[in-house]
Protein backbone atom coordinates (compact mmCIF):
# COMPACT_ATOMS: atom_id res chain seq x y z
CA UNK A 1 0.00 0.00 0.00
CA UNK A 2 1.76 3.36 -1.01
CA UNK A 3 0.38 6.65 1.07
CA UNK A 4 2.90 8.60 -1.39
CA UNK A 5 1.23 11.05 -4.54
CA UNK A 6 3.05 10.18 -7.90
CA UNK A 7 5.09 12.49 -8.64
CA UNK A 8 3.15 14.12 -11.29
CA UNK A 9 -0.08 15.08 -9.24
CA UNK A 10 2.60 16.32 -5.94
CA UNK A 11 4.59 18.70 -8.51
CA UNK A 12 0.84 19.87 -9.44
CA UNK A 13 -0.07 20.38 -5.67
CA UNK A 14 2.67 22.42 -5.19
CA UNK A 15 1.93 24.24 -8.52
CA UNK A 16 -1.28 24.92 -6.99
CA UNK A 17 0.05 26.05 -3.49
CA UNK A 18 2.21 28.54 -5.28
CA UNK A 19 -0.53 29.85 -7.25
CA UNK A 20 -2.27 30.55 -4.21
CA UNK A 21 0.26 31.92 -2.62
CA UNK A 22 0.93 34.40 -5.20
CA UNK A 23 -1.91 35.56 -6.83
CA UNK A 24 -4.76 34.60 -3.89
CA UNK A 25 -3.50 35.19 -0.99
CA UNK A 26 -2.79 38.84 -2.11
CA UNK A 27 -6.00 39.69 -2.57
CA UNK A 28 -7.66 38.72 0.72
CA UNK A 29 -7.26 42.18 2.41
CA UNK A 30 -9.68 43.79 -0.62
CA UNK A 31 -11.82 40.79 -0.23
CA UNK A 32 -12.03 41.12 3.61
CA UNK A 33 -12.50 44.70 3.22
CA UNK A 34 -15.44 44.16 0.70
CA UNK A 35 -17.51 41.70 3.13
CA UNK A 36 -16.99 44.01 5.87
CA UNK A 37 -18.33 47.31 4.29
CA UNK A 38 -21.34 44.68 3.84
CA UNK A 39 -20.51 44.43 -0.39
CA UNK A 40 -19.83 40.35 -0.45
CA UNK A 41 -17.05 38.53 -0.43
CA UNK A 42 -15.88 38.60 -4.54
CA UNK A 43 -13.10 39.81 -6.21
CA UNK A 44 -13.60 42.12 -9.32
CA UNK A 45 -13.97 41.43 -12.81
CA UNK A 46 -10.41 43.00 -13.45
CA UNK A 47 -8.79 41.27 -10.49
CA UNK A 48 -10.56 37.96 -12.08
CA UNK A 49 -9.40 38.22 -15.47
CA UNK A 50 -5.73 38.92 -14.39
CA UNK A 51 -6.19 35.59 -11.91
CA UNK A 52 -7.65 33.47 -15.20
CA UNK A 53 -4.54 34.81 -17.11
CA UNK A 54 -2.11 33.03 -14.80
CA UNK A 55 -4.13 30.18 -14.03
CA UNK A 56 -4.51 29.42 -17.88
CA UNK A 57 -0.91 30.15 -18.41
CA UNK A 58 0.34 27.48 -15.64
CA UNK A 59 -1.80 24.72 -17.13
CA UNK A 60 -4.59 25.05 -14.12
CA UNK A 61 -7.86 24.94 -16.51
CA UNK A 62 -9.68 21.54 -17.33
CA UNK A 63 -7.51 19.21 -14.84
CA UNK A 64 -10.02 16.83 -14.42
CA UNK A 65 -11.75 17.42 -17.73
CA UNK A 66 -11.55 15.18 -20.78
CA UNK A 67 -8.68 15.30 -23.15
CA UNK A 68 -10.52 15.11 -26.39
CA UNK A 69 -11.70 18.46 -25.33
CA UNK A 70 -8.81 19.79 -24.39
CA UNK A 71 -8.67 18.60 -20.66
CA UNK A 72 -6.07 16.67 -18.50
CA UNK A 73 -8.17 13.95 -17.69
CA UNK A 74 -6.66 14.15 -13.91
CA UNK A 75 -8.28 11.47 -11.84
CA UNK A 76 -9.86 12.28 -7.97
CA UNK A 77 -7.46 11.72 -6.28
CA UNK A 78 -5.12 14.25 -7.98
CA UNK A 79 -7.85 16.92 -7.38
CA UNK A 80 -7.82 16.55 -3.50
CA UNK A 81 -4.32 18.60 -3.08
CA UNK A 82 -5.47 20.28 -5.75
CA UNK A 83 -9.04 21.36 -3.89
CA UNK A 84 -7.27 21.51 -0.17
CA UNK A 85 -4.62 24.17 -1.70
CA UNK A 86 -7.45 25.89 -3.31
CA UNK A 87 -9.36 25.91 0.24
CA UNK A 88 -6.67 27.90 2.28
CA UNK A 89 -7.06 30.77 1.38
CA UNK A 90 -10.42 32.91 1.19
CA UNK A 91 -10.19 34.71 -1.55
CA UNK A 92 -12.99 33.17 -4.04
CA UNK A 93 -11.97 31.86 -7.13
CA UNK A 94 -12.29 28.04 -8.95
CA UNK A 95 -10.02 26.80 -11.67
CA UNK A 96 -12.26 26.68 -14.36
CA UNK A 97 -14.36 24.34 -14.97
CA UNK A 98 -16.38 23.50 -11.51
CA UNK A 99 -15.66 20.22 -11.65
CA UNK A 100 -19.47 18.82 -10.24
CA UNK A 101 -21.27 20.04 -12.99
CA UNK A 102 -18.27 18.40 -14.99
CA UNK A 103 -19.07 15.44 -13.81
CA UNK A 104 -22.48 15.41 -14.23
CA UNK A 105 -22.31 16.75 -18.30
CA UNK A 106 -19.47 13.89 -18.48
CA UNK A 107 -21.40 11.14 -17.56
CA UNK A 108 -24.84 12.27 -19.85
CA UNK A 109 -24.17 14.25 -22.55
CA UNK A 110 -24.99 12.84 -26.47
CA UNK A 111 -22.42 14.14 -28.67
CA UNK A 112 -24.42 17.07 -29.84
CA UNK A 113 -24.51 18.34 -26.52
CA UNK A 114 -20.87 17.42 -26.06
CA UNK A 115 -20.10 19.69 -28.85
CA UNK A 116 -22.42 22.81 -27.97
CA UNK A 117 -21.82 22.43 -23.72
CA UNK A 118 -19.11 20.11 -22.60
CA UNK A 119 -16.34 21.61 -24.56
CA UNK A 120 -16.94 24.75 -24.30
CA UNK A 121 -17.49 24.72 -19.98
CA UNK A 122 -14.28 22.12 -20.19
CA UNK A 123 -12.17 24.91 -21.96
CA UNK A 124 -13.83 27.74 -19.38
CA UNK A 125 -15.31 29.57 -22.12
CA UNK A 126 -18.88 29.55 -19.96
CA UNK A 127 -20.16 29.02 -16.42
CA UNK A 128 -22.75 26.95 -15.39
CA UNK A 129 -25.90 26.26 -12.55
CA UNK A 130 -27.23 23.82 -11.42
CA UNK A 131 -31.00 23.91 -9.96
CA UNK A 132 -31.90 20.61 -7.13
CA UNK A 133 -33.66 22.55 -4.39
CA UNK A 134 -36.37 24.09 -3.80
CA UNK A 135 -38.35 25.44 -1.12
CA UNK A 136 -39.91 22.38 0.58
CA UNK A 137 -37.25 20.34 -0.87
CA UNK A 138 -33.51 20.98 0.10
CA UNK A 139 -31.73 18.06 1.40
CA UNK A 140 -34.90 15.43 -0.11
CA UNK A 141 -34.52 16.23 -3.92
CA UNK A 142 -36.48 13.52 -4.34
CA UNK A 143 -39.38 15.11 -3.16
CA UNK A 144 -38.82 17.89 -5.70
CA UNK A 145 -42.21 19.46 -7.54
CA UNK A 146 -40.84 21.17 -10.01
CA UNK A 147 -42.69 19.25 -13.49
CA UNK A 148 -41.71 18.84 -16.92
CA UNK A 149 -44.19 17.82 -19.06
CA UNK A 150 -43.74 16.64 -22.75
CA UNK A 151 -45.55 18.75 -25.57
CA UNK A 152 -44.34 17.10 -29.03
CA UNK A 153 -40.84 18.68 -29.88
CA UNK A 154 -41.05 20.47 -26.34
CA UNK A 155 -40.74 20.62 -22.65
CA UNK A 156 -42.50 22.78 -20.89
CA UNK A 157 -41.29 23.16 -17.41
CA UNK A 158 -42.93 24.74 -14.00
CA UNK A 159 -42.06 25.25 -10.36
CA UNK A 160 -39.03 26.86 -8.92
CA UNK A 161 -35.53 25.84 -7.62
CA UNK A 162 -33.73 28.07 -4.25
CA UNK A 163 -30.27 28.29 -3.76
CA UNK A 164 -29.21 28.06 -6.68
CA UNK A 165 -25.74 29.67 -7.34
CA UNK A 166 -24.60 31.45 -10.00
CA UNK A 167 -28.58 31.27 -11.67
CA UNK A 168 -28.10 34.79 -12.51
CA UNK A 169 -24.86 35.08 -14.24
CA UNK A 170 -24.46 31.25 -15.77
CA UNK A 171 -24.77 30.84 -19.34
CA UNK A 172 -26.55 27.67 -18.37
CA UNK A 173 -28.20 26.28 -15.52
CA UNK A 174 -29.10 22.26 -15.55
CA UNK A 175 -32.53 22.24 -14.01
CA UNK A 176 -33.82 18.64 -12.19
CA UNK A 177 -37.21 18.02 -13.07
CA UNK A 178 -40.10 15.43 -12.61
CA UNK A 179 -41.13 14.22 -15.63
CA UNK A 180 -42.82 11.05 -13.95
CA UNK A 181 -44.59 11.84 -10.90
CA UNK A 182 -45.24 8.07 -9.77
CA UNK A 183 -41.53 6.80 -10.16
CA UNK A 184 -40.15 9.55 -8.50
CA UNK A 185 -36.21 9.37 -7.34
CA UNK A 186 -36.57 5.77 -9.33
CA UNK A 187 -36.91 6.26 -12.93
CA UNK A 188 -38.95 9.76 -12.51
CA UNK A 189 -36.63 12.57 -12.62
CA UNK A 190 -34.99 14.18 -15.56
CA UNK A 191 -32.09 16.63 -16.18
CA UNK A 192 -32.56 19.52 -18.37
CA UNK A 193 -30.19 22.13 -20.12
CA UNK A 194 -31.59 25.71 -19.89
CA UNK A 195 -29.81 28.43 -21.42
CA UNK A 196 -29.68 32.24 -19.84
CA UNK A 197 -32.03 33.85 -21.54
CA UNK A 198 -34.74 31.49 -22.01
CA UNK A 199 -38.20 32.98 -21.98
CA UNK A 200 -39.98 31.57 -18.99
CA UNK A 201 -36.96 31.22 -16.83
CA UNK A 202 -36.95 34.27 -14.30
CA UNK A 203 -34.48 34.63 -11.67
CA UNK A 204 -36.55 36.02 -8.77
CA UNK A 205 -34.32 37.10 -5.90
CA UNK A 206 -30.52 37.76 -5.56
CA UNK A 207 -30.41 36.13 -1.59
CA UNK A 208 -27.14 37.18 0.58
CA UNK A 209 -25.84 34.24 3.00
CA UNK A 210 -23.27 34.04 5.59
CA UNK A 211 -19.40 34.52 4.38
CA UNK A 212 -20.24 37.11 1.99
CA UNK A 213 -21.69 34.57 -0.75
CA UNK A 214 -25.27 34.80 -2.68
CA UNK A 215 -27.16 32.44 -3.95
CA UNK A 216 -30.77 33.00 -6.31
CA UNK A 217 -33.96 31.96 -6.28
CA UNK A 218 -35.41 30.99 -9.97
CA UNK A 219 -38.83 30.34 -11.03
CA UNK A 220 -39.77 28.11 -14.44
CA UNK A 221 -43.55 29.64 -16.00
CA UNK A 222 -44.36 27.63 -18.68
CA UNK A 223 -40.35 26.99 -19.80
CA UNK A 224 -40.60 25.74 -23.47
CA UNK A 225 -37.28 23.90 -24.12
CA UNK A 226 -36.60 21.87 -27.20
CA UNK A 227 -36.36 18.13 -26.62
CA UNK A 228 -32.59 17.99 -27.50
CA UNK A 229 -32.73 19.93 -24.12
CA UNK A 230 -32.89 16.61 -22.31
CA UNK A 231 -30.06 15.93 -20.73
CA UNK A 232 -28.94 11.89 -20.46
CA UNK A 233 -32.23 9.84 -20.38
CA UNK A 234 -35.66 10.97 -19.63
CA UNK A 235 -36.68 9.37 -16.13
CA UNK A 236 -33.03 8.78 -15.30
CA UNK A 237 -31.60 12.26 -13.89
CA UNK A 238 -31.17 11.20 -10.51
CA UNK A 239 -28.14 8.90 -10.78
CA UNK A 240 -25.69 11.66 -12.97
CA UNK A 241 -27.10 13.65 -10.22
CA UNK A 242 -25.65 11.75 -7.47
CA UNK A 243 -22.45 11.66 -9.38
CA UNK A 244 -22.47 15.77 -9.25
CA UNK A 245 -23.12 15.31 -5.78
CA UNK A 246 -20.74 12.99 -4.72
CA UNK A 247 -18.31 15.37 -6.34
CA UNK A 248 -18.90 18.48 -4.82
CA UNK A 249 -18.82 16.80 -1.44
CA UNK A 250 -15.16 15.41 -1.92
CA UNK A 251 -14.36 18.71 -3.01
CA UNK A 252 -15.61 20.14 0.19
CA UNK A 253 -13.96 17.97 2.06
CA UNK A 254 -10.70 18.96 0.37
CA UNK A 255 -11.61 22.63 1.15
CA UNK A 256 -11.75 21.68 4.74
CA UNK A 257 -8.71 20.07 4.75
CA UNK A 258 -7.50 23.42 3.39
CA UNK A 259 -8.78 25.37 5.54
CA UNK A 260 -8.21 23.31 8.95
CA UNK A 261 -4.47 23.28 8.06
CA UNK A 262 -4.49 27.31 7.53
CA UNK A 263 -5.82 27.63 10.57
CA UNK A 264 -3.53 25.40 12.75
CA UNK A 265 -0.75 27.17 10.75
CA UNK A 266 -2.23 30.49 11.60
CA UNK A 267 -2.40 29.02 15.74
CA UNK A 268 1.34 27.30 15.31
CA UNK A 269 2.53 30.77 14.44
CA UNK A 270 0.85 33.09 17.02
CA UNK A 271 1.09 31.01 20.28
CA UNK A 272 4.23 31.08 20.59
CA UNK A 273 4.21 35.26 20.07
CA UNK A 274 1.52 36.00 22.65
CA UNK A 275 1.72 35.44 26.37
CA UNK A 276 -0.92 35.39 28.62
CA UNK A 277 0.05 36.14 32.36
CA UNK A 278 3.79 35.91 31.71
CA UNK A 279 3.78 32.81 30.04
CA UNK A 280 3.11 32.46 25.92
CA UNK A 281 0.18 30.43 25.01
CA UNK A 282 2.56 27.55 22.93
CA UNK A 283 3.35 26.32 26.89
CA UNK A 284 -0.37 26.72 27.66
CA UNK A 285 -1.58 22.82 27.92
CA UNK A 286 -5.18 23.93 26.48
CA UNK A 287 -3.66 25.65 23.63
CA UNK A 288 -1.25 22.72 23.02
CA UNK A 289 -4.21 20.50 23.05
CA UNK A 290 -6.07 22.08 20.43
CA UNK A 291 -3.09 22.14 18.30
CA UNK A 292 -2.66 18.59 18.85
CA UNK A 293 -6.18 17.63 18.02
CA UNK A 294 -5.91 19.71 14.99
CA UNK A 295 -3.48 17.66 13.34
CA UNK A 296 -4.75 14.99 14.36
CA UNK A 297 -8.20 15.07 12.80
CA UNK A 298 -6.41 16.80 9.80
CA UNK A 299 -4.67 13.69 9.02
CA UNK A 300 -7.17 11.28 9.57
CA UNK A 301 -9.30 13.32 7.57
CA UNK A 302 -6.88 13.84 4.77
CA UNK A 303 -6.24 10.00 4.32
CA UNK A 304 -10.29 9.45 4.30
CA UNK A 305 -10.33 11.71 1.25
CA UNK A 306 -7.84 10.08 -0.61
CA UNK A 307 -9.18 6.63 0.38
CA UNK A 308 -12.57 8.00 -0.69
CA UNK A 309 -11.13 9.30 -4.07
CA UNK A 310 -8.96 6.25 -4.87
CA UNK A 311 -12.25 4.24 -4.68
CA UNK A 312 -13.94 6.50 -6.90
CA UNK A 313 -11.02 6.46 -9.46
CA UNK A 314 -11.17 2.78 -9.18
CA UNK A 315 -15.13 2.71 -9.95
CA UNK A 316 -16.77 1.77 -7.03
CA UNK A 317 -19.34 2.80 -4.83
CA UNK A 318 -18.42 5.34 -2.43
CA UNK A 319 -22.04 6.57 -1.63
CA UNK A 320 -21.39 6.10 2.30
CA UNK A 321 -17.77 6.96 2.16
CA UNK A 322 -18.75 10.59 0.76
CA UNK A 323 -21.37 10.72 3.11
CA UNK A 324 -18.43 9.82 6.00
CA UNK A 325 -16.41 12.64 4.42
CA UNK A 326 -18.79 15.25 4.16
CA UNK A 327 -19.77 14.86 7.83
CA UNK A 328 -16.03 14.63 9.25
CA UNK A 329 -14.23 16.93 7.36
CA UNK A 330 -17.08 20.12 7.61
CA UNK A 331 -17.33 19.42 11.49
CA UNK A 332 -13.64 19.22 11.93
CA UNK A 333 -13.04 22.56 9.82
CA UNK A 334 -15.83 24.14 12.09
CA UNK A 335 -14.32 22.93 15.50
CA UNK A 336 -10.50 23.62 14.68
CA UNK A 337 -11.21 27.44 13.51
CA UNK A 338 -13.04 27.82 16.33
CA UNK A 339 -10.30 27.08 18.31
CA UNK A 340 -8.07 29.08 16.05
CA UNK A 341 -10.44 32.09 16.67
CA UNK A 342 -10.38 30.91 20.30
CA UNK A 343 -6.53 31.50 20.36
CA UNK A 344 -6.49 34.72 19.07
CA UNK A 345 -9.09 36.26 21.22
CA UNK A 346 -10.59 39.35 20.70
CA UNK A 347 -8.45 39.81 17.21
CA UNK A 348 -10.25 36.42 16.36
CA UNK A 349 -13.51 37.68 16.05
CA UNK A 350 -12.09 40.82 14.04
CA UNK A 351 -12.68 41.03 10.28
CA UNK A 352 -9.20 42.39 9.65
CA UNK A 353 -8.39 38.40 9.59
CA UNK A 354 -9.67 36.17 7.35
CA UNK A 355 -10.85 33.57 10.42
CA UNK A 356 -14.26 34.54 10.19
CA UNK A 357 -14.66 33.97 6.50
CA UNK A 358 -13.30 30.79 7.07
CA UNK A 359 -15.73 29.96 10.17
CA UNK A 360 -18.79 30.95 7.41
CA UNK A 361 -17.50 29.19 4.77
CA UNK A 362 -17.42 25.85 6.65
CA UNK A 363 -20.83 26.55 8.27
CA UNK A 364 -22.47 26.96 5.07
CA UNK A 365 -20.55 23.83 3.63
CA UNK A 366 -22.43 21.78 6.96
CA UNK A 367 -25.57 22.40 5.09
CA UNK A 368 -25.03 22.79 1.46
CA UNK A 369 -25.38 19.14 -0.42
CA UNK A 370 -26.61 18.07 2.42
CA UNK A 371 -26.38 18.34 6.44
CA UNK A 372 -24.36 16.51 8.15
CA UNK A 373 -28.07 14.72 10.00
CA UNK A 374 -28.73 13.36 6.48
CA UNK A 375 -25.84 12.05 5.98
CA UNK A 376 -25.12 10.35 9.08
CA UNK A 377 -28.22 8.79 8.25
CA UNK A 378 -27.47 7.58 4.76
CA UNK A 379 -24.03 6.02 6.96
CA UNK A 380 -26.28 4.46 9.63
CA UNK A 381 -29.01 3.06 7.07
CA UNK A 382 -26.12 1.29 4.88
CA UNK A 383 -24.64 -0.20 8.30
CA UNK A 384 -27.77 -1.44 9.22
CA UNK A 385 -28.95 -2.68 6.12
CA UNK A 386 -31.70 -0.66 6.19
CA UNK A 387 -33.64 0.28 2.30
CA UNK A 388 -32.41 3.71 1.08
Amino acid sequence: MDFDLSEEHRMLKDLVRRFVADELMPLEGKVLAREAKGEGAYITGDEKAHIDEESKKLGLWGLDAPADVGGSDLPAVAMIGVNEEIGRTVTPYVLPPDSPNLRMLMATVNEEQRAQYLAPYAQGKTVSAIGISEPGAGADPASMTTRAVREGDEWVLNGRKIWTSRAAEADFTIVMAVTDKGKGARGGISAFLVDKGTPGFNVLRRIPMIGGAYTYEVAFENCRLPAAKLLGKEGYGFAPMQVRLSTRRLEMASWCIGISQRALDMMCEYAPQRSTFGVPLAERQAVQWWIADAATKIKACRLMAYETAWKHDQGREVRTDVSMIKVFATEMAWEIVDKAMQTFGAMGMTKELPLHLMASQVRNMRIYDGPSEVHRWVVARDLLRLKH
